[in-house]
């Protein structure tokens, strides 16, 4: 029997990691859409979007427990759900609510837990596997042999990203602050991996092409390496932002622009409709989960408890971290 109340973390106002706090007498969603699971929540990734989302406060989103994907297993099922769907171990994106021992996702979105993967390391790659494919795939619609790079090489996406695009036959290239991102980086398939803060980062780029430049760029800088971006660029290159800096904006020199053919681009993957998120998660079950237990695997920098979301987010904001932060939910 699923209980009407739950452990959950909530943000309680806008500021830094101290205004989250655990409640013991959170309520479970009472009613499921006709296309909704229930999940009785494992484990939960700590996403960047969950930081902006508590520094921004509760009035920014109607739900206040943070939470962009989960692992655990379905407990309850909508009027359209395969009632053999029932007890299934899933990982899943979801529209927030995550830090919570249940949490509610569209069926297409809470995909079958990976062969040889636990709730840690499977809650690693939904927000990281839907993003690659949303931001390569879909935005900057990468083909057969194109190149990329990657800045933040060492995040959770980037982790993830790397190990994708190298095991689908891309050239990756990537970029990190410290010697130590870097090593890691290279180790999970980047062909080089460059200092982000170096000047003649896009010289090195071209270098590392043979004068050619890269096809397509993701950039979670929100514009601060534009000038590099565009200068690394190959003809008819494209960049994809995953971060919009708070509103920064982004000013591009329309001479480079033009004389690349460039293409720039941007999405809130949390934001995009539904049904592209759908198409998406059947793209990635069907070419993307044959890989999972033999070229992508996460890397874990680390686990906390739920109880302990307040210092998992001081940690990420720390940019310390390499790979994923995680929450454990079953304590």
């Amino acid at each position: 029997m699923i209980p009407k109340i739950q452990r959950a973390v909530i943000i309680t106002a806008a500021g830094g990691p101290e205004v989250l706090s655990e409640r013991c007498d959170w309520p479970v969603l009472a009613q499921l859409g006709p296309d909704d699971v229930l999940i009785e929540v494992a484990a939960a990734g700590i996403n960047r979007h969950d930081c902006n989302q508590r520094a921004a406060g509760p009035s920014r989103e109607p739900n206040p427990v943070p939470g962009l994907e989960a692992s655990g297993r379905i407990v309850a099922c909508g009027s359209n759900v395969a009632k053999e769907r029932l007890g299934e171990a899933v990982i899943a994106l979801t529209d927030g609510g995550a830090y919570a021992q249940y949490v509610a996702t569209d069926q297409h979105l809470a995909l079958p837990m990976p062969g040889g993967f636990d709730w840690v390391r499977g809650v690693a790659l939904p927000e990281a596997l839907f993003t690659t494919w949303f931001n390569f795939f879909d935005l900057m619609r990468m083909a057969p042999g194109e190149t990329a790079l990657i800045h933040g090489g060492s995040s959770g996406v980037g982790t993830i990203a790397i190990q994708l695009l190298h095991a689908l036959g891309h050239d990756v290239f990537a970029t990190a602050g410290t010697e130590e991102k870097r090593a890691v980086a290279r180790g999970l398939g980047a062909r080089a991996v460059f200092d982000y803060a170096d000047p003649d980062l896009a010289e090195q780029v071209r270098a590392a092409t043979n004068g050619r430049g890269v096809d397509c760029i993701l950039d979670t800088s929100a514009g601060a390496h534009i000038m590099q971006d565009l200068a690394a660029l190959a003809a008819g290159g494209r960049i994809a932002f995953l971060s919009a800096g708070g509103g920064k904006e982004l000013g591009v020199p329309l001479r480079s622009l033009m004389a690349r053919r460039a293409s720039v681009t941007g999405a809130f993957l949390r934001s995009t409709p539904l049904e592209l998120k759908r198409r998406i998660a059947g793209c990635l079950q069907q070419q993307v989960w044959p890989l999972l237990a033999s070229a992508v695997r996460p890397y874990i920098d680390r686990v906390y408890p739920l109880s302990e979301a307040a210092r998992a987010h001081a940690h990420m904001e720390s940019n310390g971290h390499i790979g994923k932060i995680v929450l454990s939910v079953r304590e």
